[in-house]
């Protein structure tokens, strides 16, 4: 992780940011002066499962998933790209040690705000509150979506799900074993049904 104190660099944030909830004046100033900026390699691990998680993300050009391993197997639960939030739940939100890890898929750009910074803000700044529950709002959508998602129980219909629910730019982008394992499939399952899928688009439009 190489991180960058560049002021300008929060602008990118503070923009984001006021685009979901106008920020005063005095929110501004306070992000342009805590947000830090960092880059992650690909493949590098944000998080390990166990650590303290005391960040809280934002993307502005990368991937990253959240998984854990079971029986030696690693399984994907979230994948998240450009201009989304990410972090460790129960890392961050409850103090805990993290129950997943959260590896970077391509080189990441992100913007982060320390924990107690946040918790600043919401004590300090009402629109920040609003702020918050938005962004936990967006979180918990996209939470169930993954869940109807994965007790869809017939592959295709499971894919068809997920490009309906998901930015399609960002499908291209995510490496076959790790979509395969979060739409909890086999990857050559996850090969058949996208040819299937096509198949049948291809009938629909004639």
């Amino acid at each position: 992780m190489a991180p960058k104190d560049d002021i300008h660099k929060n602008l990118f944030t503070v923009i984001y940011l006021n685009s979901i909830v106008p920020l005063s004046a005095g929110l501004k100033s306070f992000l342009m002066k805590n947000v830090k900026s960092t880059l992650f390699s690909k493949g590098e691990l944000v998080c390990r499962e166990g650590e303290q998680c005391t960040r809280l993300y934002v993307i502005k050009k990368g991937l990253v998933r959240g998984f854990f391993t079971s029986d030696d197997v690693d399984i994907t639960t979230w994948i998240s790209s450009d201009n989304e939030v990410f972090t460790s739940i129960t890392g961050f939100f409850q103090n805990s040690p993290a129950k997943e890890n959260i590896q970077c898929l391509e080189d990441t750009h992100c913007s982060y705000l320390e924990y107690d910074d946040m918790y600043y803000c919401l004590r300090n700044f009402p629109e920040f509150k609003d702020l918050n529950r938005k962004l936990l709002e967006e979180y918990y959508i996209h939470a169930e979506n993954r869940a109807f998602m994965a007790r869809i129980p017939n592959a295709l219909k499971r894919w068809s799900y997920y490009l309906n629910t998901t930015n399609p730019e960002i499908i291209d982008r995510i490496p076959n074993k790790f979509l395969a394992s979060l739409l909890v499939m086999r990857p050559e399952t996850l090969s058949r049904t996208i040819k299937e899928h096509a198949k049948f688009a291809k009938t629909m439009d004639k």
